[in-house]
């Protein structure tokens, strides 16, 4: 699993828009008035400029990718703010690495959809010993809606699910079902648990991002067997301009127990 700085970016205002306000609002005070937190996939540290004038003081963030490319990246992200940061070069199948100690939250922006239910549940296990408040923005949710529609709308999307609930390095993924996945394994854990949609919405003014997610959701189509993916992918790219989506994603918060 790894993606470019370049895709990052390019998704970066999309996933801004998307979040839930209210739900974001609840994680920087879930973070406390001295906020230490952790960011999982940091990637380019997207995350900490999501929080930017949220937090009850300048925050100390632990950026965990292992991408070293998207660590330097994301240690700027800090430059020019009164936040601090340290980055740490960790695998994230290696959950016992974690920097915890001493946090107060921990994050992770697009990420779970990726892991395995085994795999979130240790995670689950592991931030319920230190009773860490958990913060999963921007989880996919299988749904897609397109203007103007095309008959192989569905056929794609659901091609595109399947592949997406393949490995991805953590075992089998949970895609689509991820945020159901994540609330359930977290409410066992005693966590009480928080929802909110975050769709991306995008338009012509984010022709970029469409045509480039229309070309990754074609290929992944296609690779799961929907032989109408590639001409599907191929007249949405060139009708980006003037079309619209709708992406499902959405936003959880676990609070554990006495933080809600």
């Amino acid at each position: 699993m790894g993606f470019s700085a370049a895709w990052l970016e390019l998704r970066e205002p999309a996933d801004h828009a998307a979040r839930d306000n209210a739900l974001l609002a609840d994680a920087a005070i879930a973070a406390g008035e001295n906020p230490v937190i952790v960011d999982l996939g940091c990637g380019t540290g997207s995350t900490i400029r999501a929080f930017e004038g949220r937090l009850a003081r300048p925050a100390e963030w632990r950026l965990i990718d292992n991408d070293p490319e998207l660590l330097a990246h994301a240690a700027t992200a800090a430059t020019g703010r009164d936040d601090s940061a340290t980055t740490h070069r960790i695998d994230l199948r290696e959950l016992d690495a974690l920097p915890l100690h001493g946090a107060g939250l921990v994050t992770a922006s697009a990420l779970l959809d990726l892991c395995s239910h085994d795999w979130v549940k240790a995670l689950a296990d592991r931030l319920s010993r230190y009773k860490l408040p958990f913060y999963a923005a921007l989880n996919y949710d299988g749904q897609m809606d397109w203007t103007p529609a095309d008959p192989a709308d569905a056929i794609v999307t659901r091609a595109f699910n399947t592949h997406q609930r393949g490995d991805k390095g953590f075992g089998p993924a949970l895609g689509p079902d991820a945020a159901d996945a994540i609330a359930k394994i977290f409410t066992a854990a005693g966590y009480s648990v928080l929802q909110a949609e975050s769709p991306w919405r995008l338009g012509s003014s984010e022709a970029a991002l469409q045509r480039e997610l229309v070309t990754g959701i074609a290929d992944a189509a296609h690779q799961a067997g929907a032989a109408e993916a590639l001409g599907w992918g191929a007249l949405r790219s060139g009708n980006v301009d003037s079309a619209a989506c709708r992406i499902g994603h959405r936003d959880l918060l676990a609070l554990p127990a006495g933080a809600a």
